[in-house]
């Protein structure tokens, strides 16, 4: 049977989205990227101009570019995926949550909590209509509205979400899923935030666990489980462990993430910080230079970790 033009192009389209998918879930970024455009641009040739499928499209690089740390063209492209779905969609419909979700995630990484809380807040009002009340999406509403409040410092307000959270995954998913790691992993937070460091420790021990079961063993995720485990030992003093924990982070971030991915300089930044505290500074100023030079890069301009960091190497250069 013989194929028209159309099929062949949106067999073609088919192709380059699934290598993109391919290459993203290997960390192949870039490549990721370059096979994703190949299928928009197709795409875009062949169906209406308001297709969910171009939606899809945008919403992909959108992802690929959160997590190569570039947040301006993940917002744009994650703006444009709803832009489309709005007009293309039911208004209750589930994929527009996801976006309003992904939006959040940029705006809560760049800084700006207001704006991610607002679009967290929208994804959820659209995931409890559109879904069962145990649905797991719903619970990763809760999370992430729990982790803006986390960063503007409503520690009240951040556990009782991430409870909320808890209790749904509880419900839905087998003991020991993935997901479980999440919200432990995020109440060890308040309770880090808090200063109740031994429930701290507990909670992200807990999700190491998961993790260690769940997840390859170069995962961004297990790089975290160390680096907030080094945050607990930091703050108790007990800085050999701490630095180990650092430094476990910093091999993994390196294998797994981009060479200016903000998490790199906040692993260095940490490192730095531990060195401080110890009073090799010679050591810890390596360190926060070299977390700021990624910062520099990462980052938009007048990002306050970006103020912390050169604080903090002010202040160390007095000690030298």
């Amino acid at each position: 049977m013989l194929l028209n033009e159309a099929s062949n192009e949106n067999d073609e389209s088919y192709c380059y989205h699934y290598l993109g998918m391919i290459k993203d879930n290997l960390g192949q970024y870039n490549e990721a990227i370059e096979f994703y455009q190949k299928s928009l641009d197709i795409d875009e040739k062949t169906l209406p101009p308001n297709h969910p499928d171009l939606a899809s499209s945008y919403g992909n690089i959108g992802n690929v570019y959160y997590n190569m740390g570039e947040c301006s063209k993940a917002l744009s492209s994650h703006e444009r995926s709803l832009e489309i779905q709005k007009i293309a969609l039911p208004p209750n419909h589930p994929d527009l949550a996801g976006s309003y979700n992904n939006i959040g995630l940029v705006y809560n990484n760049m800084g700006e909590y207001s704006k991610a809380l607002s679009s967290y807040e929208r994804a959820l009002e659209i995931r409890k209509i559109s879904l069962p009340p145990n649905h797991p999406n719903l619970a990763a509403s809760y999370n992430n509205i729990a982790l803006v409040y986390d960063n503007m410092g409503e520690y009240s307000k951040a556990l009782s979400s991430y409870e909320r959270a808890l209790e749904i995954w509880k419900i839905a998913l087998p003991p020991n899923h993935p997901d479980f790691a999440q919200p432990y992993n995020n109440i060890g937070m308040v309770y880090s935030h808090t200063g109740e460091y031994s429930k701290a420790l507990s909670s992200y021990e807990r999700s190491l666990e998961i993790r260690k079961i769940a997840l390859p063993p170069n995962h961004p995720d297990l790089a975290a489980s160390y680096n907030n485990i080094g945050n607990v030992y930091n703050k108790t003093d007990e800085y050999s462990k701490a630095l180990s924990s650092y430094e476990r982070s910093l091999e993994i971030q390196k294998i797994a993430l981009p060479p200016n991915h903000p998490d790199l300089a906040a692993s260095y930044n940490n490192i730095g910080l531990v060195y401080d505290n110890m009073g090799e500074y010679s050591k810890s100023l390596s360190y926060y230079e070299k977390a700021l030079q990624i910062k520099k890069i990462a980052l938009p301009p007048g990002h306050p970790s970006i103020a912390r960091t050169e604080r903090n190497i002010e202040l160390l250069k007095k000690k030298l």
